[in-house]
């Protein structure tokens, strides 16, 4: 979890929500939005970007008004009370973070393979994705603390590459490859919301940095608004640039990296190597600091009695959800591809975001939001979660049985630990 003891300003907290957005998402995903929505993609990353501003102005919003590091279920607290939705909606927010610790070993694995001969086996994938989790769980199981300086540093590599990727690839790009007459249905690119909107889901860390701000209110929302906006812009541009040099039928062969593959074209082999290395060190470095931050998570709600209280039980120099985390991670990767893996964590973070909206529009004359753009947040992320679901229900094997799993999972634990702890229903603090 981050702390810090010095006061987050405007541009501290856009810079620490454009590290956590562009993270693993645009390496992995770029190749599985292009399988549903083509050269068209861009289009994908816009919507999915413009529902990330709605959403982001609501918890801004929220965050300004209730600044806490708890993010989103402190909200969800003040807007629905302590209680089974609550805790239910918690464990849903764990479950969606396990997903997405899963879906970066899967890009790890995935791009740490470009390295191997061109006739290795495909289990290696496998092999990278594992251990890379239970490298990470061991070395935060031997205390490993503050990685601030080199979490800064990777944010700067992958930044950087990916400009320099984005800036190349429009100078060279052969506008014929763009042509709307090469889009696919536009059905198709709003069902690719399934994935793309994944690649924003980072922004809600910047909620959790409230409480260090001299003047949340005002810099909170405009902190979420404008570190959205430049990262859609990148996304555009590096889809842009993508497809500007590969056919599509390229980059869906070459799906798993896509952004290395793209850079061939451009600068050649190296090209590929970097971006490579890039991804390979951005997704390292991803799942580093997300284990470290969903152990934190656990801990605190388990001592809220939100999960078992397993999940807070100090084992080495961390807790057993450490443990716990890393071994479900590594199921979900083990079991799952990049596309499902991503529309799991989608449709979840979706829905729990339209929940808090809907819980905003309880909070609304506390918040000073507008009630308009609370409401189209809601509607936008419900809109944007069921056309995601309508389409992996046809397309992808095993995502809405998984879905429906989380949900009963996490009522039953929810219903157990109630019923264990004796907990009831307290109303919500203003």
């Amino acid at each position: 979890m981050y702390t810090t003891n010095k006061p987050i300003g405007f541009w501290s907290a856009v810079s620490m929500g454009i590290g956590a957005m562009v993270g693993a998402g645009i390496f992995a995903l770029l190749g599985e939005a292009s399988a549903i929505s083509g050269s068209a993609v861009y289009l994908s990353f816009i919507l999915g970007g413009v529902i990330a501003l709605f959403s982001g102005y609501s918890l801004g919003k929220l965050g300004a008004r209730f600044p806490a590091a708890g993010g989103i279920v402190e909200y969800l607290t003040q807007a629905y009370g302590v209680g089974f939705f609550t805790g239910t909606m918690s464990i849903m927010l764990y479950l969606a973070a396990v997903v997405s610790l899963s879906l970066i070993a899967k890009a790890f694995g995935n791009y740490a393979f470009t390295f191997l001969p061109a006739h290795a086996s495909h289990y290696w994938h496998y092999v990278f994705s594992v251990g890379i989790v239970t490298l990470f769980v061991a070395i935060n199981l031997k205390g490993a603390r503050d990685v601030a300086v080199w979490e800064r540093l990777i944010v700067a590599i992958k930044f950087s590459v990916l400009c320099g990727l984005s800036i190349a690839g429009i100078v060279y790009l052969k506008p014929e490859l763009l042509s709307p007459d090469r889009y696919p249905p536009m059905k198709d690119v709003f069902f690719s919301l399934a994935i793309t909107f994944f690649a924003y889901e980072g922004f809600r860390v910047i909620t959790n940095t409230a409480e260090d701000m001299p003047d949340p209110a005002r810099t909170l929302p405009r902190a979420m608004v404008a570190s959205i906006l430049f990262v859609m812009v990148l996304y555009v541009a590096v889809a842009f640039a993508v497809f500007g040099n590969l056919p599509t039928d390229k980059v869906i062969a070459a799906k798993d990296y896509a952004l290395a593959e793209a850079a061939l074209p451009i600068f050649g082999h190296i090209g590929f190597v970097v971006v490579a290395i890039a991804a390979v060190i951005s997704t390292a470095s991803s799942i580093n600091a997300n284990l470290y931050a969903v152990t934190n998570v656990t801990y605190q709600l388990a001592k809220d009695g939100e999960l078992p209280q397993a999940f807070g039980v100090p084992i080495a120099h961390s807790r057993e959800g450490l443990v716990i985390s890393g071994i479900l991670v590594v199921v979900l990767s083990l079991l799952f591809d990049l596309s499902q893996i991503a529309a799991i964590g989608s449709i979840s973070i979706l829905f729990v975001h339209a929940v808090t909206h809907l819980g905003h529009l309880k909070l609304i004359r506390e918040t000073g939001a507008s009630r308009l753009l609370i409401g189209l947040a809601a509607v936008f992320t419900l809109l944007a979660a069921g056309l995601a679901l309508s389409y992996v229900s046809k397309h992808a094997t095993g995502v809405v049985e998984v879905l429906v799993g989380f949900v009963l999972l996490a009522a039953t634990t929810e219903f157990l630990l109630q019923k264990l702890t004796h907990r009831k229903v307290r109303p919500r603090i203003v």
